[in-house]
């Protein structure tokens, strides 16, 4: 019974793993109004959508994990090793990324310094 528990668990972090998505991520810092909830705000763990992403809205309020995974620029070692779970509540039109980040959403995955960052990310 515990061999069973334990490849059931092995199985199911690669298929974790394999249902991520790799991306890239920025941060902004003025976080209302957004497209999706108006001047309600939605706290901070939060990030706007990409146009590949952002599917005429249809992305608002799903929540999705994001991890950082490297760098995009000369800043070594960006990552933090955390992921963070975030909201969409907006819309990135003509974004380098794919999901723009709150600040603070950003700080827990990387140095903002960094900027802009590699990122696997999936929807829960």
């Amino acid at each position: 019974m515990k061999i069973t528990l334990i490849f059931v668990g092995i199985i199911a972090t690669f298929v974790s793993f394999a249902s991520a998505t790799p991306g890239i991520a920025t941060f902004y810092t003025n976080y209302v109004p957004s497209a999706c909830f108006g001047s309600q705000d939605q706290g901070k763990m939060i990030a706007a959508a990409g146009d590949g992403l952002w599917n005429n809205g249809a992305v608002c309020g799903k929540m999705f994990t994001v991890t950082c995974t490297g760098p995009r620029n000369p800043v070594p070692h960006p990552c933090t090793g955390k992921s963070v779970t975030v909201k969409i509540v907006d819309h990135c039109p003509g974004c380098p990324s794919t999901i723009d980040l709150s600040r603070e959403a950003f700080a827990l995955i990387a140095n903002p310094v960094a900027g802009i960052i590699n990122i696997d990310y999936n929807q829960v």
